[in-house]
C-alpha cells in the first residue's frame, strides 16, 4: 500500500503522474568573515544584474503567454531589487559585519520575511513570498546555480514543493503540469488559487511531503479529498484510474452543456457568468460556457507595480476582454482597494479596521483624477463590446450620485473630443454592506443593476473577519440573516424593474444555488470551473420548487437548519 498524506483539498480533480520536485537549487550558506568587502559588494552587484535580466525575460514570457495582469508579478520582483531597504540592508550587513554576500543576503531576507509574516494585513503577509522568491534567485546566481525552469517542462508531471512561488506558477503549462502538491498553504494561498484558475487538482498544507518524494516517483493526487498517495500499489493505481475516467466522463458530459441555456425544468432562465482578474482569465470562462463576465476585478491591473496603470494600459485590457466576449456582457468593477488589497504607491493610511475603513469607492471619490482615468478607459472600451460599469462598497445614495456625477463629466469630455463610447452603458453597484441591502429599494432607483458581494456581506453581517481562523465557524453563508438580506436586495431591485446578480463565492456554492434561485437571483457569477456544474444543477431544478425551498429557508433559525433543509429537499 502506498504512503498516504492528508492535506487541504485546494482544487478539485484527480491526477496520476511522475513527481517533479521544485527545489531552489541552492547550497547551504555558511558565514565567512575572512572576506574583502569590496569584492563581496561587486559579487552582489553582478548577481542582481543577472537576476534582473532573468526576471525581465520571465516578464516578457508571461506577458506573451498570459497577458499583462499576470506578468506584473515580475515587475514587483524587479522593484524589490531596486528597493534600498532590501539591497541597502544587504550592503550594510556586509560592510558592518565583514561577512560574505551569501550570508548577508540570507540574513536580511530572513529578517524581512519574519517582519512581513507577522503583519495582520493578508496582502502584506503574501509579500514575504515575493521577497523569498527574489532572494533565492539572487542566491542561485551567487552560487552558480539556478532554479529549475518550470517553463521548460516537456513531459506531464505533478509538481511537489515546499511552496510554489508566484513566479513559478505564472509560467506553467497546464497541459504538462497535472497537479500541485505543497508542504504549506491553504485554500487561499497563491498556489491553490492558481490551481483553481488553471483547472488542475491541488493538495496543499501536507507538511514535509517535498522531503518524502524523489524526482520521477509516481504519485496520486486526490484534490477531491485532500489526499496524496506516494508510490501507489497496482491496485491503487487501477482504482484511481477508474475514478479519473469517471471524473473525465462527468466533465465531458458537462461540456455538452457549454452552449446550452441555463433554464429550469419549468422554463425559468438565469445567466451564469465568470469572475476574472484580467484578460488571461477569459479563456477559462469561455471554455466553461460562461454567458458573460459578472465581475472583472479591475484592481488586479493596479497591483504589483510602482505606479497606477495609465489610461491606455487600462483601455487595452478592458477592450481586449470586451472584444473576446463578443457581445456578451462584461461587468467591470471600478477600483476596489483597501481592506486586504494594499497598493503601496497609493499611500493609503494604516488603519486598525481596514475592512471598515478608507477603501473602494471611498478612495475613488477622494482621488477624482485617479478615478476619472479609470472611467475614461472603461468608457472608451465600451465602444468595442457590451460593457457594464459597477461601483464597489456603496453604503448610501450620495456615493452613487457623486460617482455618477464624475462619470457624466468624463462622458462630456469624451463627447467634446469626439471619442466614441456606449451612451447606454448600464451602471450598477456592489451590494456588500448590510445598510445597502436594507435600503435596496431606494438605491435601485439610482442604478440599472445590483451585484451582491457575499464575501463581504457575510463578514459584515456576522461581525466575522473571514481571515481570522479562530472564528471561521461564524462565517456562515446560509445563515437566515444572510438569506433575508439577499431577499431584500432582490425584492428592492425587482420592484423597480432592475436585475440582480451575485459575484461572491456563494454564487458557485451548490448548496446555496437552489435557495438563491428560489429567492429570485437573475445572474450568478463565479470562477470559470464552477459554471457547468451549477448549470447542470439549475437545469435539473424546478423554479417553483426552488421558490418553495427558499421560503422555507427564510423561516429557519440557523445555518445548520438550512443545510439540513437543503439536504432533505435534494433527496426528494
Amino acid at each position: 500500500m502506498g504512503r498516504r498524506y492528508h492535506g487541504v483539498a485546494a482544487s478539485d480533480g484527480i491526477a496520476i503522474a511522475p513527481v517533479f520536485v521544485v527545489n531552489a537549487a541552492v547550497k547551504n550558506v555558511e558565514k565567512r568573515e575572512d572576506v574583502t568587502v569590496e569584492q563581496e559588494l561587486s559579487k552582489l552587484e553582478d548577481a542582481i544584474a543577472r537576476t534582473k535580466a532573468e526576471l525581465q525575460q520571465l516578464y516578457e514570457t508571461a506577458n506573451q503567454k498570459l497577458g499583462a495582469s499576470h506578468a506584473q508579478i515580475f515587475v514587483a520582483h524587479l522593484q524589490i531589487l531596486d528597493d534600498p531597504e532590501f539591497v541597502g540592508a544587504i550592503q550594510s550587513t556586509m560592510q558592518t559585519e565583514h561577512v560574505n554576500v551569501e550570508y548577508a543576503l540570507t540574513s536580511v531576507t530572513s529578517q524581512l520575511v519574519a517582519i512581513f509574516e507577522q503583519m495582520d494585513d493578508e496582502y502584506m503577509r503574501q509579500r514575504s513570498s515575493d521577497i523569498k522568491d527574489v532572494s533565492q534567485r539572487v542566491l542561485g546566481h551567487l552560487q552558480g546555480t539556478s532554479r529549475a525552469s518550470l517553463a521548460a517542462l516537456e513531459e506531464p508531471v505533478i509538481l511537489v514543493a515546499e511552496d510554489l512561488t508566484p513566479s513559478d506558477t505564472v509560467v506553467l503549462d497546464k497541459n504538462l503540469v497535472h497537479a500541485f502538491v505543497t508542504d504549506v498553504g491553504g485554500r487561499t494561498s497563491h498556489s491553490a488559487i492558481m490551481a483553481r484558475s488553471l483547472g488542475i487538482p491541488a493538495v496543499v498544507g501536507l507538511g514535509e511531503i517535498s522531503q518524502a518524494v524523489e524526482p520521477g516517483m509516481t504519485v496520486i493526487v486526490n484534490g477531491l479529498d485532500g489526499e496524496v498517495i506516494v508510490d501507489p500499489t497496482p491496485d491503487e493505481l487501477a482504482m484511481y484510474r477508474r475514478r479519473m475516467e469517471e471524473d473525465a466522463n462527468q466533465r465531458q458530459q458537462l461540456q455538452a452543456l457549454r452552449f446550452e441555456p441555463t433554464v429550469t425544468t419549468d422554463g425559468h432562465q438565469v445567466e451564469l457568468a465568470g469572475n476574472i482578474g484580467g484578460p488571461a482569465d477569459v479563456d477559462n470562462v469561455q471554455e466553461n460556457g460562461g454567458e458573460g463576465i459578472g465581475l472583472f476585478r479591475s484592481e488586479f491591473l493596479y497591483m504589483n507595480r510602482n505606479a497606477a496603470p495609465t489610461e491606455e494600459e487600462q483601455f487595452q485590457a478592458y477592450r481586449e476582454v470586451a472584444e473576446r466576449m463578443a457581445g456578451k456582457p462584461v461587468v467591470i468593477r471600478t477600483l476596489d482597494v483597501g481592506g486586504d488589497k494594499e497598493i503601496p504607491y497609493l499611500d493609503l493610511p494604516k488603519e486598525s479596521n481596514p475592512f471598515l475603513g478608507y477603501r473602494a469607492i471611498r478612495v475613488c471619490l477622494d482621488t477624482p483624477e485617479l478615478f476619472k482615468t479609470q472611467l475614461r478607459a472603461i468608457l472608451r472600451a465600451s465602444h468595442y463590446g457590451h460593457i457594464k460599469l459597477m461601483f464597489p462598497m456603496i453604503s448610501n445614495v450620495m456615493e452613487i450620485r457623486q460617482a455618477k456625477q464624475l462619470l457624466k463629466a468624463v462622458q462630456s469630455e469624451l463627447r467634446d473630443a469626439s471619442i466614441p463610447f456606449d451612451e447606454q452603458m448600464e451602471i450598477g453597484i456592489m451590494v456588500e454592506i448590510p445598510a445597502s441591502a436594507v435600503i435596496a429599494d431606494v438605491l435601485a432607483q439610482e442604478v440599472d443593476f445590483f451585484s451582491i458581494g457575499t464575501n463581504d456581506l457575510i463578514q459584515y453581517t456576522m461581525a466575522c473577519d473571514r481571515m481570522n481562523d479562530r472564528i471561521t465557524h461564524l462565517y456562515q453563508p446560509y445563515h437566515p440573516a444572510i438569506l433575508r438580506l439577499v431577499k431584500m436586495v432582490v425584492n428592492g431591485a425587482h420592484q423597480h424593474g432592475k436585475w440582480v446578480g451575485m459575484c461572491g463565492e456563494m454564487a458557485g456554492d451548490l448548496t446555496a444555488v437552489p435557495i438563491l434561485l428560489g429567492l429570485g437571483l437573475d445572474e450568478f457569477s463565479m470562477s470559470g470551473g464552477s459554471i457547468l456544474r451549477v448549470r447542470q444543477l439549475i437545469r435539473d431544478l424546478s423554479y417553483e420548487r426552488a421558490q418553495a425551498l427558499a421560503d422555507e429557508a427564510l423561516k429557519q433559525d440557523s445555518q445548520q437548519a438550512v443545510e439540513e433543509l437543503v439536504a432533505k429537499w435534494s433527496s426528494h
